[in-house]
Formats: C-alpha cells, structure tokens, sequence
C-alpha cells in the first residue's frame, strides 16, 4: 500500500511528461534528409526550407540559411531571433528557447519534488517500521515471561503432586 502511494505520482508525472513530449514530436513535420543546400530554398516556403534539419528560416528577409552548428545559437548578424524558425515554421527560435528551457525546469522540479517525497516517505515508513518493529520485540517479550511463568507454575504443581505422594522431585 505505501509503495503505490509513493509510485503513483512519479508514474503521472513520467505519463504527463510522455504526453507533452510526443504531442510536440506529432505535430512537427517530420524533417528528411536534403542534399540540397540551404541557400536553395531561400526565397521558398519556411516548410522547404525546414524539411532540411540543418536550416533555419529568418522571416525578416524570407531567407533560408544552414543553421550555424558550431555556436549554440544562431547569431543576431545572420536573423533575429524573433524572426529565425527552426524545427516548426508556427514558432520562433526564441518562444522555442523559452518553452524548452520551461519544460526542462518543469521536468526537473518535478523530479526533486518526486525525490523529496519519496525520501520524506521513507523516513515516515522507517519510523513506522522501527516502531512496529519494537512493539514486535516488546509482544515476543512478554509472551516469552507468560510461558515462562506457565511453565514455573506447572513445575510448582508437578512438585506438589509428587510430595502429596511420597515421590522425590
């Protein structure tokens, strides 16, 4: 019992971050590779230009440039972040940015939070169990004296009985 209670809100939380995750990878076009280069398809589409995982769109002048892999992030000399699409012509690098960096913290509060309460849990549980455990010990105790005491008692009875007939005990 105190194990589903401790599991139950790890498994919703993996089942919500599932959920997040492969609603983002369903709604994204599914990227092929392209052996043209970027500069091909400026002047096309965004979802051209997007097919090529290693592009990105800069709306400001309908632009499709090959994503600068040794930076992190494209500089502000090639597009503005604002206006630089990669992965999903709907969003813009920096909304991109921001929703990644609050998904992260998300997942990752919700993973101390799992791990305190978890550990707050089992040390609620210790206690318990030490407590229990004790009550065991004092329960095993106290039957062990009863026997005892039952036992003496026979021997006193045996003892009488064998007196009341002449028998050495």
């Amino acid at each position: 019992m105190e194990e589903k209670r401790l599991l139950t809100p790890c498994v919703g939380l993996i089942l919500s971050l599932c959920t997040v995750l492969a609603t983002q990878t369903t709604s994204a076009p599914h990227p092929v590779p392209i052996t043209q280069p970027c500069s091909f398809f400026t002047g096309k589409s965004c979802e051209e230009c997007l097919r090529n995982v290693s592009c990105f769109w800069c709306t400001t002048n309908n632009t499709c440039l090959a994503y600068p892999v040794r930076s992190i992030l494209p500089p502000s000399s090639l597009c503005a972040m604002s206006a630089a699409r990669w992965g999903a012509c709907w969003i813009n690098f920096e909304a991109l940015i921001i929703s990644m960096g609050v998904i992260a913290g998300a997942i990752l509060l919700g993973i101390i939070i799992c791990c305190c309460y978890c550990c707050y849990c089992r040390k609620g549980s210790n206690s318990r169990m030490d407590a229990e455990e004790e009550n065991l010990i004092r329960e095993r105790e106290r039957r062990q004296h009863e026997a005892q005491q039952r036992k003496n008692e026979r021997t006193v009875k045996h003892n009488e009985i064998r007196k009341k007939y002449d028998k050495d005990p």
